[in-house]
């Protein structure tokens, strides 16, 4: 058996139904053997960011592992903002390189470098196959590394000699591991008594929720002790129903000003994620003065990490929250049942005054032109079903799309961890082939948009029916707030113009570059115009481009 059906076989028996990438010479014995193999999808992209994004998000959308080819040293290269994001977000996902014949290896051949060592930083495991004998081993190891706990991306590099040696050693089928960790009783009555004893508790709920699909039983701890809900400033998924009136909002970029949002809670419950990303540096604890600290996680390598505790537990994360909801229920004292009935009735009244004021706001800014963020989210709310998938790198706009949009649990929300721009049109191509069922919206800003422009071709390549949505403002404006922060932070003295911000001269034309990667589009100047624009788009059920005028920060 040569090494490239070794790969082919591996794929099939772990369930891998599509491959994202770019195709390159090195990558033709793995492209040659598809017509094989016609349970599996390629996905093609012109650029292998966007591969390696939309991988990244179909692992999000569908909790399985992710398969991406990207081509030799300047694909990695390409890759690599990509492969940064799938790390921070958790994303189980196997990326491979197809690298140049080992013989050459000292020779220094075109395209050659040490792929193992670029990937090293970005990935939990980096490798490369040095002898189709190891080919099903190591492939064996990259799926359950990508899937242990936190899960993320593997690389494995093929040189293409080594794909083309026979071999005896076969793919085995994929491994059955059960890794839910037992909950230590103890440490259950311990987080218990702890949470009956807080007077005024705070969540802060990170992806792993989601993904655990442990929204219920999220509520029903939330309700049980009547505790506000966050979710952290960057996140993949919306960890509870957004709706709710127990929830808060995300929280903001640094170290004060978590402090000062969760103002007096007495206890903190964080519940699987890495906690915190900060963007900007602050003095001090993330949390109040004397609050109890609270983590539960599916694995112990992101407990304590960061922070000191009071009580630690790890866990499936389902049944961690269901056990200590049912614990709660089990031991509460009469006094304790009123006292959390309290809280949620106080963060009710909260959610309905935060609420109007968000409508108050939206009715002042409702005739400016360009449009104002608040307006054009509402106005896109309006025009979307009930059940859009919103694929969101909104960047400014995010706290309005957050305000107006609700979300019931997963499925309904994606974005993009890390911080690096250009994951939202990537990641909706992923979102889509993972839910073909749901229509898929991707709001970007329209930098962003531009990192990863070229997801508009494989849209159209692949007839996928997803709503592109630009906001022109026709600058990089969360980067002139930043400079208004460093400003302030370090007392920097300058006030003149912001520099090299603006996306103009020319002005950028979205709806052209669409057609020329085969994406009908519109742009609109009117708000008054968006939700029928988006709603026909929608309808349409192919790829299409929609580009708002927005308001900017000049």
């Amino acid at each position: 058996m040569r090494g490239r059906r070794v790969l082919m076989e591996s794929l099939a028996s772990n369930g891998v139904r599509h491959i994202f990438g770019n195709p390159g010479t090195t990558e033709t014995p793995l492209l040659d053997s598809l017509a094989a193999y016609p349970q599996i999808d390629y996905v093609m992209a012109l650029h292998e960011g966007v591969a390696v994004g939309a991988a990244s998000f179909y692992a999000q959308a569908t909790g399985r592992t992710a398969f991406a080819n990207v081509h030799v040293a300047p694909g990695l290269g390409n890759a690599m903002g990509s492969l940064y994001g799938a790390l921070k977000a958790n994303s189980p996902l196997i990326v491979t390189a197809g690298q140049q014949d080992t013989r050459m290896r000292l020779a220094n051949p075109l395209l050659g470098h040490d792929l193992v060592a670029m990937a090293a930083p970005v990935t939990k495991w980096s490798v490369q196959a040095e002898r189709a004998d190891e080919l099903a081993p190591i492939l064996r190891r990259a799926f359950k590394v990508a899937t242990d706990a936190p899960s993320g991306p593997v690389f494995v590099s093929l040189p293409i000699d080594v794909m083309e040696q026979e071999t005896a050693v076969e793919p085995v089928v994929s491994d059955k591991l059960w890794r839910s960790a037992h909950l230590d009783p103890k440490g259950l009555a311990e987080v218990a008594a702890l949470l009956l004893k807080s007077a005024r508790p705070a969540i802060i709920a990170g992806d792993d929720v989601a993904r655990a699909g442990a929204h219920a039983g999220l509520v029903a701890l939330t309700e049980a002790i009547g505790a506000s809900v966050w979710f952290e400033g960057l996140r993949a998924h919306a960890s509870f129903p957004t709706s709710h009136p127990n929830y808060r909002q995300s929280l903001p970029g640094d170290a004060a000003q978590v402090r000062k949002v969760l103002g007096d809670a007495d206890l903190v419950l964080l519940l699987g994620g890495p906690f915190f990303e900060d963007i900007w540096y602050a003095s001090g604890s993330h949390f109040p003065d004397k609050a109890v600290v609270v983590q539960i996680e599916e694995s112990s390598e992101r407990l304590a990490f960061n922070h000191r505790l009071d009580a630690g537990l790890v866990g499936d994360m389902a049944a961690s929250i269901a056990g200590l909801a049912a614990a709660i229920r089990a031991r509460q004292s009469p006094e304790f049942r009123l006292a959390a009935q309290s809280r949620n009735q106080a963060l009710a009244e909260l959610s309905v005054r935060e609420k109007e004021a968000h409508r108050s706001r939206l009715e002042k800014s409702w005739n400016r032109e360009p449009s104002s963020m608040a307006r054009v989210m509402a106005e896109l709310r309006r025009g979307l079903p009930d059940d859009a998938v919103i694929v969101d790198e909104s960047i400014t706009a995010s706290l309005d799309l957050a305000r107006t949009f609700d979300y019931r649990g997963f499925g309904d929300y994606f974005g993009g961890r890390g911080g690096g721009i250009g994951q939202g049109f990537a990641g909706a191509i992923g979102v889509k082939v993972a839910m073909p069922d749901r229509p898929v919206v991707a709001v970007s800003g329209d930098g962003s948009a531009m990192y990863s422009i070229q997801a508009l071709w494989s849209a159209a390549h692949h007839k996928l029916g997803i709503v592109f949505v630009v906001l022109s403002n026709r600058e990089y404006r969360i980067l002139k707030h930043n400079v208004d922060v460093w400003r302030k932070n370090f007392e920097a003295g300058t006030q003149h113009p912001y520099q090299q911000m603006d996306l103009t001269g020319p002005d950028l034309d979205f709806v052209p570059l669409a057609a020329g990667m085969g994406v009908e589009g519109i742009r609109v100047e009117k708000a008054d115009d968006i939700a029928s624009v988006v709603a026909s788009a929608v309808a349409s059920n192919r790829p299409y481009l929609v580009e708002i005028a927005i308001e900017g920060k000049r």
